[in-house]
């Protein structure tokens, strides 16, 4: 089975280049990718026949199949303080990489990664977004202070949806 960092790896590549579909298959486990305009790409993990039958510890993931829907009209922006501040300090966004739950934490009773104040580095992971039962740490990218979270703990977020101000070093 892939560990869940070179799944996040093949996504990155695909989504970074002209691909808009792509499949792999090792050992009896396959991902298909594939890419709409304007929507995430949705991973599909499917395990061998034979692992399948073996007991619930081993469940098979599978992605639901793509539901077709009309875009909802935008919101109108509405400029919160935050987001002034945003403009005017010139601070590093660190957005949602996919559509997923926001969680701060690795657990309920666990500290949070970051909080205001924190100072951060490229490779420090700053939360957790979970799709599909698959927990995937965010780092900052970015050397800085958080300034500010934008999000909740346990909030749905959208792809590209902003999550921390950084204030770059």
């Amino acid at each position: 089975m892939l560990k869940i960092q070179e799944i996040r790896e093949i996504i990155k590549l695909v989504d970074n280049s002209s691909v808009d579909e792509f499949s792999y298959e090792v050992e009896g486990t396959k991902i298909e990718l594939k890419k709409n305009t304007g929507a995430v790409p949705a991973p599909q993990i499917v395990q061998a026949a034979e692992e399948v039958r073996q007991p619930a510890q081993q469940a098979v993931q599978q992605a639901p199949a793509p539901v077709q829907t009309e875009a909802a009209p935008a919101p109108a922006e509405v400029n919160t303080p935050a987001e002034a501040k945003a403009d005017d300090a010139n601070l590093h966004k660190i957005t949602s990489p996919m559509v997923g739950t926001f969680y701060k934490s690795s657990s309920p009773d666990a500290d949070a990664y970051v909080k205001a104040g924190s100072k951060v580095d490229d490779s420090t992971v700053v939360c957790i977004v979970e799709a599909m039962k698959l927990f995937n740490e965010i780092e900052a990218e970015v050397k800085g202070e958080i300034v500010e979270i934008l999000v909740k703990d346990g909030q749905l977020v959208e792809y590209g949806q902003p999550l921390f101000l950084v204030k770059p070093e």
